[in-house]
């Protein structure tokens, strides 16, 4: 198996040509500005955190991988019409696959790293494609008034949905430190506000959102690794939504640091799929048990899982996220309906 083969075989991994990740052999591409504790001037990193797995890793997992059979296809039971807007005091949220939500909330309509395309990829024709439709078709989404971009993989930082938002709506779009120069170099019509951790963003007098640390890395290609930041987000409007993106536990530091800043989410969005194999996984993917010990130090009223059953990314099946779920869940005696491993099309409201 050639290096070109594999190395975009999943959807948060890279993949060989993209012209944004070869503009970034000229060195500080994406972002430049001065060190801090999580850049060094040149590439972003997770404090305190372990390092992401290198490609001789990823070859060692494709090579003795034992992945578990997907069924073909794995329809969702759920299909959601949201509605225009609700209330300055309501919040509702419909989960559209994979790591897209619509979060309407305070009377806005907030997207997170919206993915209507087939494949999770560069190219149409390779890369982890859909076992399900969106949960909302594009068709069906209500004006769109801002759009929350967690990191750089293709699997949630989609331009060609990106694009056909902004000829649409003409959302706010608020990304982290160096992705704004992979959205401009697709669409150089497209504005995007670049954030790093521990900014706070008015979407108007009465919707703030704050930028949070995640435990996870980047890359578009093979020579861009780590020159844009990852973030998780926190939205406060009357109701308050986190929103972890894609994140590793690392030890839990970031979600202690989140907690000690911001006051317990009415509900936390967490990822709990694309965590196996462990020895692999885990400094950037977190299980369920994870999740779970995420959501108790966070202190949110109740949970949503995503990142499962719309992309095979990693070796556990289909429907192992939700049962690994229902079991830790069990085991730190959290009743099941506080924290649920949502479906496409599926609908939240506090």
């Amino acid at each position: 198996m050639s290096r070109r083969q594999v190395v975009y075989l999943i959807g948060s991994l890279p993949f060989i040509g993209s012209a944004a990740g070869a503009k970034a052999q000229e060195g500080g591409f994406y972002y430049r500005g001065p060190p801090s504790d999580h850049f060094d001037g040149q590439r972003f990193f997770n404090p305190g955190g372990e390092p992401s797995r290198g490609f001789g890793d990823f070859l060692r997992w494709r090579l003795t991988k034992s992945a578990a059979p997907w069924p073909e296809p794995y329809p969702s039971p759920f299909q959601d019409t949201p509605p225009a807007r609700v209330g300055r005091r309501d919040l509702r949220i419909s989960f559209v696959g994979h790591a897209s939500f619509l979060i309407q909330i305070a009377g806005h309509n907030i997207l997170t790293d919206p993915i209507w395309s087939e494949r999770a990829s560069p190219v149409p024709f390779a890369g982890p494609r859909r076992y399900n439709p969106p949960g909302v078709s594009f068709d069906q989404l209500p004006r769109i008034d801002a759009v929350l971009i967690s990191h750089n993989h293709y699997d949630h930082m989609d331009l060609p949905t990106l694009a056909r938002l902004w000829q649409r709506d003409r959302p706010r779009i608020v990304a982290p430190l160096g992705n704004d120069a992979i959205i401009r170099a697709h669409d150089p019509g497209i504005a995007v506000t670049a954030v790093d951790w521990g900014d706070r963003l008015s979407l108007s007098s009465d919707l703030q959102v704050f930028a949070e640390p995640a435990h996870h890395w980047s890359a578009r290609a093979t020579n861009d690794r780590n020159h844009a930041l990852w973030a998780s987000f926190m939205l406060r409007g009357g109701r308050s939504v986190y929103f972890g993106g894609d994140t590793g536990f690392g030890g839990g530091r970031h979600f202690q640091g989140i907690a000690a800043r911001h006051a317990g989410p009415d509900v936390a969005l967490l990822p709990i799929g694309a965590y196996e194999p462990r020895w692999f996984m885990a400094p950037n993917h977190m299980n369920p048990d994870d999740a779970v010990r995420a959501f108790g130090i966070l202190r949110a009223r109740s949970a949503l899982g995503y990142h499962w059953g719309t992309f095979r990314l990693t070796d556990e099946g289909a429907d192992q996220p939700p049962r690994d779920l229902a079991r830790a869940l069990q085991a730190r005696n959290i009743p099941a309906r506080r924290f649920a491993a949502m479906r496409p099309g599926q609908v939240w409201t506090a």
